[in-house]
């Protein structure tokens, strides 16, 4: 399957389980691949218009506060899939780079898949 993919979307948000977490915010990572047939039409109609993907992704993340980045994920997955007729299946990744570990780390994300019924 022929796939568009938006890397490394970063955004300020306030998602978390501990109050500070929510007073401070923190910046949150997303990555989207977008799985859908492509053609060899040179017409916006006839893929998935990544701008207004971008929107409904930053407006998900900046938008509303969730506990658990792993709900945030399926969210965004849920509501791509509903916006956006062509698409067949869609991986989203959440990444928190600063969560609240008592440790080194790289980062901690949430992946989910959801395919189209």
């Amino acid at each position: 399957m022929d796939r568009i993919v938006l890397a490394g979307l970063e955004f300020h948000a306030h998602h978390g389980v501990f109050a500070a977490e929510g007073e401070l915010g923190a910046r949150f990572v997303v990555d989207v691949e977008l799985f859908l047939p492509l053609s060899r039409t040179d017409d916006l109609a006839a893929t998935v218009d990544y701008g207004a993907v971008y929107a409904l992704v930053r407006a998900r993340v900046t938008g509303e506060r969730f506990a658990l980045i792993e709900a945030l994920a399926v969210d965004i997955a849920t509501r791509l899939l509903a916006a956006h007729p062509p698409l067949r299946r869609v991986l989203v990744r959440v990444h928190k780079p600063h969560a609240p570990l008592p440790g080194v780390f790289r980062d901690v994300f949430a992946e989910v898949v959801r395919e189209r019924s």
